[in-house]
């Protein structure tokens, strides 16, 4: 973030074909690439869930992504939450 844009932030609950498709390591590489701090992360029910913190259209430009996942995915559905920026860094896989 170059601090000229106030940080927004969202998490993504993610359902779907999208474990075992490399949604987690996809997902960071295209925040990498956009400037979007966060993680990502598989749950137990088989969804990704993730957040997204930065500018709001390089955030939304994750979210759309997410709506699409890498070429091996089937995504069904993403739930959409705002959130409080808590100036995050970076971009984790769990």
């Amino acid at each position: 973030m170059t601090g000229a844009e106030p940080a927004t932030r969202v998490r993504v609950v993610v359902s779907g074909r999208v474990q075992g498709v490399f949604f987690r390591d996809t997902c960071r590489q295209e925040a990498d690439r956009l400037g979007v701090a966060g993680e990502a992360v598989n749950r137990p029910d088989g969804t990704v869930e993730a957040v997204f913190e930065g500018p709001a259209d390089a955030v939304d430009a994750m979210v759309g992504w997410a709506r699409r996942g890498p070429s091996e995915a089937t995504v069904d559905g993403v739930q959409v939450t705002e959130e409080r920026p808590e100036g995050m860094h970076g971009f984790s896989v769990r």
